[in-house]
């Protein structure tokens, strides 16, 4: 498509606050996804140090 200003291309032909708003919601989504695998990550990492020491008492 070709659009004739910025201000085209960001109204996306009147449905621009859709479009942006799921690419937005979409980067949210993925951005508390990364934060939430590595808090997972790191309490596992806790749990096995734990286990560890457990073991070796």
């Amino acid at each position: 498509m070709n659009w004739e200003s910025w201000q085209a291309f960001w109204a996306m032909g009147g449905y621009g606050l859709y479009v942006w708003g799921s690419f937005g919601m979409t980067l949210l989504c993925l951005v508390g996804e990364v934060g939430l695998l590595r808090r997972h990550r790191l309490q596992v990492w806790r749990r096995l140090k734990r286990m560890q020491t457990w073991d070796s008492q």
